[in-house]
C-alpha cells in the first residue's frame, strides 16, 4: 500500500488548543447536535452525515445521522484530517469516490463496511479562523452537489460552532453560578461568629433583666435574641446547602473521571490489544473537584502512552486526591511499557518544542500533544514531570492544586 503523508494545518497547535478552551467531554455524546446532522444528510441527500471534532490523536464524533455506532477513530485514518487541514481560501473539501482515491480506498470504512464512497466537508470555524472538526456528509453511492446546497451546509456548520460557544458561555455562566454560591457561603461563615456572641449576650442580659424585674428590658432583649437565633439558622442552613448534591456540571470525583477515561480510550487499547488500567484512591473518591481542561491533558497523555507502546504492552493510570487543610492535589500518573524517550526529546518537551514520530505500529504523529499537556498544565499552574528509560518505558506525572469547593 502506498503511504500518504497525513496533512498537518499550519496552525496545527493553534488549531488543538482552541479545541481545547472548549473543554469537551466526549465520553458525553449529547443530543444537542442530532437536529443538525440529520437536518445536513437532508439538505445533501445522502445517507450519513457526522459532526466530527478531532484532536492531536483521535476523530470524535460528536453527533451523527445514519452511523450510530462510530464514536472514534484514528486521525490518520479520517477524510475530515484533510477538511481541518484546508487553508483559509478553501471552503470544503470533497471526494468524488474514494474508492478510487489512493489516499482513502484502503481505509476501513471505505474497504469494508459500510463500504462509503462520496465525501464532503465543511470545516467547523471559529471566528478566529481556527478549524476544529467538521460538519461532513458520506454516501455509499456518487453524489453531486449544488452549489445552493453547498452553501446550506456551510450555514449548518457555522450553526454547529454557534452551539459549541453557547454551551461552553453556559457552563461559563454555571462556573461563575458557582462561584456566587460560594461567595455566600464564606459571608456566612463569616457572619456566624458575631451574631453568635451577640445571641450570646442577650441571653445574659436576660437574665440580668430577669433578676431587676425590668419588663420592658426583657420584651426588648427576648426580641433580640429570637431576632439572632433566626439569623443563625438561616447561616447554618446556607452552610449545609449542596453538601449532600449530585455533581455540578463542572465538576469531577475521582470515580466518575476514571469512568470517563475507561469509556473514551478502553476502545484504543483493545485495538491495539494494549492492558489498560487505572486506578483511584478509593478513600477520596467521591470529593468533587473541578473538571477544567482534565480530560484534556489527562487523554493526551494516555493517546501518547498508547501509540508509543508495543502491542500486549500496559498502559496504567493513577488517579489521587490529596486533602490538605486549604486545597486539594490532585495527582494524575500515565505509566507506559512503551519505547521510551530520551533526554533531548524530555527536554524539547518540557520547554514547550514539538516533534513527530511515529508509533510502535506506524501510527501516525503529529508533533503537538505534549506540548499541549505542558501548556495547558502551565495555564493551571500546576507541575508536569516526565520520568523515562529507552526501551523501558514512560511515566508522566501531573500535580495541580485545586481549592475546596
Amino acid at each position: 500500500m502506498k503511504m500518504f503523508q497525513n496533512p498537518t494545518p499550519e496552525n496545527e497547535q493553534e488549531r488543538i488548543l482552541s479545541l481545547a478552551e472548549f473543554d469537551i467531554d466526549y465520553s458525553s455524546m449529547e443530543n444537542n447536535f442530532k437536529d443538525l446532522a440529520h437536518l445536513a444528510a437532508k439538505i445533501a441527500g445522502t445517507e450519513i452525515s457526522l459532526v466530527n471534532l478531532i484532536d492531536t490523536f483521535t476523530q470524535w464524533t460528536y453527533s451523527s445521522y445514519g452511523l450510530d455506532d462510530i464514536v472514534q477513530s484514528p486521525r490518520e485514518e479520517t477524510v475530515c484530517q484533510y477538511t481541518v487541514s484546508l487553508s483559509s481560501t478553501e471552503e470544503y473539501f470533497e471526494v468524488p469516490d474514494m474508492s478510487a482515491d489512493d489516499r482513502f480506498k484502503e481505509f476501513p470504512a471505505m474497504s469494508g463496511p459500510p463500504n462509503l464512497r462520496y465525501y464532503f466537508g465543511v470545516p467547523l470555524t471559529t471566528s478566529e479562523g481556527v478549524h476544529i472538526g467538521s460538519l461532513c456528509v458520506l454516501d455509499k453511492n456518487l453524489r453531486e452537489l449544488s452549489p445552493e446546497k453547498i452553501e446550506l451546509l456551510k450555514i449548518v456548520a457555522d450553526e454547529v460552532v454557534n452551539r459549541l460557544k453557547a454551551l461552553k458561555a453556559i457552563a461559563g455562566l454555571k462556573h461563575r453560578l458557582e462561584e456566587v454560591r460560594e461567595t455566600q457561603k464564606k459571608v456566612a461563615h463569616d457572619i456566624r461568629g458575631p451574631i453568635a456572641g451577640i445571641v450570646g449576650l442577650a441571653a445574659v442580659i436576660a437574665e440580668q433583666g430577669n433578676n431587676n424585674n425590668l419588663d420592658e428590658v426583657l420584651e426588648f432583649i427576648a426580641m433580640i435574641h429570637k431576632s439572632g437565633r433566626s439569623v443563625l439558622e438561616l447561616a447554618d442552613e446556607i452552610l449545609t446547602e449542596g453538601k449532600t448534591s449530585a455533581l455540578n456540571g463542572d465538576e469531577f470525583n475521582l470515580l466518575v473521571f476514571k469512568e470517563k477515561l475507561e469509556r473514551l480510550y478502553l476502545p484504543q487499547s483493545l485495538n491495539k490489544n494494549i492492558t489498560f488500567q487505572i486506578n483511584i484512591n478509593e478513600k477520596n473518591e467521591h470529593i468533587a473537584f473541578i473538571k477544567n481542561k482534565l480530560l484534556q491533558i489527562t487523554g493526551n497523555l494516555i493517546s501518547n502512552a498508547m501509540k508509543f507502546t508495543p502491542q500486549d504492552g500496559t498502559v496504567t493510570v493513577n488517579l489521587d486526591l490529596e486533602i490538605d487543610v486549604s486545597q486539594y492535589k490532585l495527582k494524575i500518573k500515565v505509566e507506559d511499557s512503551g519505547v521510551g524517550m530520551n533526554e533531548d526529546t524530555i527536554n524539547c518537551i518540557m520547554e514547550g518544542k514539538t516533534a513527530t514520530t511515529d508509533g510502535t505500529v506506524g501510527e501516525k504523529g503529529y508533533g503537538f500533544g505534549l506540548s499541549l499537556v505542558k501548556h495547558l498544565v502551565n495555564s493551571l499552574h500546576g507541575n508536569f514531570n516526565i520520568h523515562s528509560e529507552i526501551g523501558t518505558g514512560t511515566t508522566f506525572e501531573i500535580t495541580l492544586i485545586q481549592h475546596h469547593l
